[in-house]
């Protein structure tokens, strides 16, 4: 398939209610928050983690389809394949390893980029035991911030049953054990996207990889349900094309008309509705077209 020819910008809104977006491990896993603020955020990492495994559950690991940046997945071993598919020999390196080198590892990764998703969309360093080198991604994603300030809040739970005998013994004939989860009641959070179509061309990032990316944004949360991570909604999806590879406007001034606003500023915000989507879209530079995605999810009006 054919790399797409235009540049693309986007605003992406999802929502939680009573659970944690994304836990910090290195503070007791705490939903992730500005110090400073208190606003809410979501990483990049997090939000590419579930684009991957809708992407896995949706074509079942299969080329062109399948999925690098896996659990359990050994990634020194995947670059063999690479070699062993593409039928090269670099077994008698000085070390014994497939180390690979130029025109070798330039093919390895056109493979590594023709076979995995994530890799011609997000990129990948594959230079490890065999080199297949290194592909810089074209769609990238900025941290997800909530609009409002958001309170973290712990809820000791009660397990029924503990784990070993000793355990049990030690209370006694009472097998209550507590734990605990660690949740906000609701955040709104917007992240930005971007994608090149000059580095589509590197990786081959075609059209219906694009359309599997926006169908993944749209539908990743309804096959990633957990206790911990409460309800969360995919809430609106605005994509900025760009006429041509370079683009025609910033991105910044893009992302600035799509605004969202509390309808009661005295009100503490607990539902989508709480808030009122605002989208700035008359006279746009020219050049550039808006399209608005999953607005049957919006309560949205132009203004």
């Amino acid at each position: 398939m054919n790399p797409i020819q235009h540049r693309y910008d986007f605003v992406f809104l999802f929502d939680v209610l009573d659970g944690n977006p994304n836990g910090d491990p290195d503070a007791d896993n705490l939903p992730r928050f500005d110090p400073e603020t208190g606003h809410g955020l979501v990483t990049d990492v997090c939000l590419k983690r579930k684009i991957r495994n809708f992407v896995s559950l949706a074509h079942n690991n299969k080329a062109p389809y399948d999925i690098y940046i896996k659990e359990k997945a050994v990634l020194n071993d995947i670059h063999d394949r690479a070699y062993t598919a593409l039928g090269i020999d670099t077994s008698d390196s000085k070390d014994g390893k497939r180390k690979g080198k130029g025109d070798e590892v330039d093919k390895a990764r056109q493979w590594m980029c023709q076979n995995f998703y994530d890799v011609r969309t997000f990129g990948a360093v594959m230079s490890t035991g065999t080199n297949c080198g290194q592909v810089r991604g074209p769609v990238q994603f900025s941290f997800a911030r909530s609009f409002d300030p958001v309170i973290p809040t712990e809820h000791t739970v009660t397990r029924m049953v503990v784990t070993t005998a000793k355990e049990a013994e030690k209370q006694q004939g009472d097998n209550r054990t507590m734990g605990k989860k660690n949740t906000i009641p609701y955040g709104l959070y917007m992240a930005h996207g971007f994608i090149s179509a000059n580095l589509a061309a590197q990786t081959g990032f075609s059209e219906h990889d694009l359309q599997l990316l926006w169908q993944a944004l749209g539908m990743m949360f309804e096959h990633d349900r957990s206790a911990a991570r409460g309800l969360m909604s995919t809430r609106g999806l605005y994509v900025f094309e760009h006429e041509s590879k370079l683009g025609n406007a910033p991105a910044h001034a893009l992302f600035e008309r799509i605004q969202v606003t509390p309808k009661d500023n005295d009100k503490i915000a607990r539902k989508f509705g709480d808030y009122e989507i605002n989208i700035h879209n008359s006279e746009l530079p020219q050049g550039i077209t808006l399209h608005c995605m999953h607005e049957s999810q919006l309560l949205a009006k132009a203004a």
